[in-house]
């Protein structure tokens, strides 16, 4: 597997982004998903995702929520101290799980925070805190798959100019479970692979581009 960057800065980069979602939080009082906005926005996290050293390594993730929140004129006039915390929680756990699940999958944090918003962290939070880096991330890459599936079923429908119930009847797929499937309430990815590919089918894509 071909991760982001090289694996000498992963550590550094889970504790900052940390950091930066928990200062923002607790001591500038932005929510999670705003903060992240700003990281993207400004640039920071184009660099942050390639490795830059002077960005996962030589900020801490107080100094880089001040930088981008600045870059998207966000900033203040006194800015709240950095917190000093000897045990991490929730908002810490948020840029930290994102932080490995970027480095893992290689995709932009812009793609990673329109599928995954920090309310869904936050519920998984009590169950996976405590687990393992790589139980973590599987939760959370399940949670990204079925959202990125419910916007590629979504956006191609809807390109086509289908109803549900059209595409239902043309792929011969039951619309109870066609809407299930767009919610997220079913993956798709474990379906059988005749629904997949009649899908595919109907709606003019390759099918690994509905599952993957």
């Amino acid at each position: 597997m071909i991760y982001a960057y090289k694996e000498i800065y992963l550590d550094d980069a889970m504790r900052n982004l940390g950091e930066m979602v928990e200062y923002a939080h607790d001591a500038c009082g932005v929510e999670p998903d705003r903060a992240l906005a700003y990281f993207v926005i400004s640039g920071y996290a184009d660099r942050f995702s390639k490795g830059d050293p002077a960005v996962v390594s030589g900020m801490s993730g107080t100094e880089l929520y001040r930088y981008s929140a600045e870059k998207c004129n966000a900033g203040i006039d006194i800015w709240p101290k950095p917190l000093v915390r000897y045990e991490t929680e929730e908002y810490y756990w948020i840029g930290y799980i994102l932080a490995l699940f970027q480095w893992k999958t290689g995709y932009t944090f812009g793609q990673i925070i329109s599928k995954i918003k920090a309310e869904s962290l936050l519920r998984m939070y009590p169950a996976l805190h405590t687990a393992s880096d790589d139980r973590a991330f599987d939760a959370v890459y399940e949670v990204f798959s079925i959202n990125a599936q419910f916007s590629r079923l979504q956006e191609y429908r809807k390109r086509l100019g289908m109803t549900q119930a059209e595409l239902a009847k043309a792929s011969r797929v039951n619309l109870r479970t066609l809407q299930q499937y767009e919610a997220g309430a079913k993956s798709l990815s474990k379906a059988a692979a005749e629904t997949v590919f009649s899908l595919a089918n109907v709606l003019e894509c390759n099918p690994e581009e509905l599952i993957v």
